[in-house]
């Protein structure tokens, strides 16, 4: 099987991400976060960009149970955009609940140069990151980091890197998502022979996940070819009994859209039945008796024993909790959640007037901002407006890639109409992405 057309969509995709004026500086990477840098290399096989790798820990977590991997797409703006992914709050809160890593890359590819030098990862990417993880391993003192199973999240070019990796590591992966893209079966070095589909990789669960504007229903004419090679992808494994499926976002075209509301959870459904609940390497099965099944192109899912249609074409979906987010992404873009946020904690007021708190994301709907009260009476909210982002309004702006905007927002607000001497008591309250509230955190007395 030949899928040129999802490789060739990464190397023009790279345009869409823009170029900053001056590279951003990467957030300092301190505990519970870890970070290493490896060079370019000129050896024959070997990564030919710079790379970082960094890795945030939930620090409550004493034994890892599983690694999710954040990466990034290609050209220059997207390398830089996962800078920042280990950083993002929505998804450490997805890590935090299965006791996972959370691991952002940084390739250092220059605009105009070829990303299949990095995103199939035969061609030095897949050695650089195992390295990675193994001297993460040891840097963050966790040791069970360098063996323990992978959760892979990709887009564009991370996506045929993700979806590569499946093809070469079967075994150790819990679960792929693929965001605009499609491995790559056949080496952008014609001196490699094509990749076969193991069997193990049929047992993975899979989601194919794109923009209707990329060649679905609207053909863009940068991105219309995005989906021919995810539709081959997909029939070709579903036919053959493989556990993917195909979520289209009727909103977006290439930028990830409201993509993590639907990710996340179904990451959770994956890992909450794949992961040993004790960490260590060995996967469990996925199950498969409480499976639904949808049409490719549709926004209605049925138990598998309910489906009449023909099942070797249709979008498999692990439970029904999970079928029923995909049927609401399918119709609008969104996902509905009844559930409040985490209540803030460890508020607490400077000398100098400045609130600072600690926060949990919402898993389902992450953190839209913030409410602060002051002696029972609201006086600001953090951001003071909403801000610019792909997909939801939200506390960390989102950026193309899925990753918040640098520089980070910081959980702090300054009450400049609190006057000197006086005590107040403070409250914040989180406040998610589907406008719900939390409990109101409050400073000491």
């Amino acid at each position: 099987m030949k899928l040129h057309a999802s490789l060739v969509m990464t190397f023009v995709a790279a345009l869409a991400y823009g170029q900053d004026p001056q590279p951003p500086v990467a957030p300092p990477a301190v505990p519970p976060h870890f970070r290493v840098h490896y060079d370019a290399s000129t050896q024959p096989g070997e990564l030919v960009f710079g790379v970082s790798y960094t890795v945030w820990i939930p620090p409550e977590v004493t034994t890892l149970r599983g690694l999710i991997v954040h990466q990034h797409g290609c050209g220059e703006g997207a390398c830089r955009a996962g800078l920042t992914a280990s950083f993002d709050l929505h998804w450490q809160a997805l890590a935090r609940k299965h006791d996972c890593a959370l691991l952002g890359p940084s390739y250092e590819q220059p605009q105009k140069a070829n990303c299949g030098l990095w995103c199939d990862p035969r061609n030095g990417s897949q050695q650089r990151f195992l390295q990675a993880i193994d001297d993460l391993a040891k840097q963050s003192q966790h040791p069970e980091l360098a063996t323990v199973p992978w959760a892979l999240w990709g887009h564009s070019g991370g996506a045929t890197w993700a979806g590569t990796m499946l093809m070469l590591h079967p075994q150790r992966i819990a679960a792929v998502w693929l965001r605009s893209g499609a491995p790559r079966l056949t080496a952008a070095d014609p001196s490699q022979q094509p990749l076969e589909i193991p069997l193990a990789a049929y047992a993975v669960p899979v989601m194919c996940n794109l923009g209707t504007r990329e060649g679905v229903t609207v053909k863009d004419p940068q991105f219309a070819g995005v989906w021919d090679g995810v539709r081959t992808f997909f029939t070709d494994l579903r036919a053959k009994g493989a556990l993917i499926g195909v979520a289209v976002d009727p909103n977006s075209s290439h930028d990830c859209g409201n993509t993590r509301y639907l990710a996340i959870r179904w990451f959770d459904a994956c890992l909450s039945a794949r992961l040993s609940p004790t960490g260590g390497a060995a996967l469990k099965p996925m199950p498969t008796n409480g499976a639904w099944l949808a049409p490719v192109l549709g926004d209605q899912a049925q138990p598998t024993a309910q489906f009449t249609a023909d099942v070797k074409t249709a979008v498999w979906l692990p439970d029904e909790q999970t079928a029923k987010a995909w049927a609401e992404y399918a119709k609008d873009g969104n996902v509905s959640d009844a559930t409040p946020p985490p209540t803030p904690t460890e508020v607490r007021m400077s000398a100098a007037g400045e609130l600072r708190w600690n926060a949990l994301a919402d898993p389902e709907s992450g953190i839209a901002g913030f409410i602060i009260h002051r002696d029972g009476v609201e006086i600001a909210r953090v951001p003071e407006k909403p801000v610019g982002s792909i997909g939801r309004q939200v506390f960390q702006r989102i950026n193309y890639s899925d990753t918040p905007t640098l520089p980070l927002s910081e959980l702090r607000f300054v009450d400049s109409q609190a006057k000197p001497g006086e005590e107040h008591a403070y409250e914040v309250f989180t406040l998610n992405s589907v406008g719900l509230t939390s409990s109101a955190g409050k400073s000491a007395p």
